[in-house]
């Protein structure tokens, strides 16, 4: 017997899962530039490479995205 996925449900918590993601990472990299530049690590007008891994052990997904920040 075939199980059905429920397309709706399925999308709902990606977007759900995405969201909580982005929000987080979000606020984290905010937090951890206004350290570095409190700290004199960052002048506050630089740009520099990011990179976020998401992975779904049960799935076999691996997936590295690469981007920049940009501070000015």
């Amino acid at each position: 017997m075939e199980e059905n996925v429920n397309d709706e449900t399925l999308n709902m918590s990606i977007r759900k899962f995405l969201k909580t993601v982005g929000v987080n990472s979000q606020l984290a990299i905010e937090k951890a530039v206004q350290k570095a530049v409190a700290d004199g690590r960052l002048k506050g007008k630089e740009s520099f490479p990011a990179a976020m891994t998401l992975s779904i052990g049960k799935l076999g997904l691996d997936i590295k995205f690469d981007g920049e920040i940009k501070l000015e």
